[in-house]
Order: C-alpha cells, then sequence, then structure tokens
C-alpha cells in the first residue's frame, strides 16, 4: 500500500482538546469560532488535528513572548 500524505494524522475531538488544553466547551468553541483554533467539520462532528493544535499552541508561545 502506498503511504499517502494524511497517513498518521491523528484528529482530536473537541473534548480531547478540552481536556489537553485545560479549557471549558464553550472556551473551545469561541476559539474555533474566532478561528484562532483551526477545526474541520464531519458529519456533526467538529475534528481538530494535531497539527492545528500544535500551532495554537505555538501562537500562544509568541503571543506571551511579545
Amino acid at each position: 500500500m502506498e503511504p499517502t500524505a494524511t497517513q498518521g494524522v491523528h484528529l482530536n475531538t473537541v473534548e480531547e482538546v478540552m481536556e489537553r488544553l485545560r479549557i471549558g466547551r464553550s472556551t473551545a468553541f469561541e476559539l474555533i469560532g474566532s478561528r484562532r483554533l483551526r477545526s474541520i467539520k464531519v458529519g456533526r462532528r467538529r475534528l481538530i488535528s494535531e497539527a492545528a493544535l500544535a500551532e495554537f499552541i505555538e501562537g500562544l508561545d509568541r503571543d506571551d513572548a511579545s
């Protein structure tokens, strides 16, 4: 089987992101709604890629350093 660009990509649920960032549900959806945290919609579910989560955290580090 040929490897693809998306092979090995992990998608997190909103609940997993809430737990990892230690934030509440409304804060998570506020970040998604403001597009500070990128997400995709699959059916009725919102999912956040590891890359989007890492990008958000790196952005926090940059904001904190300013």
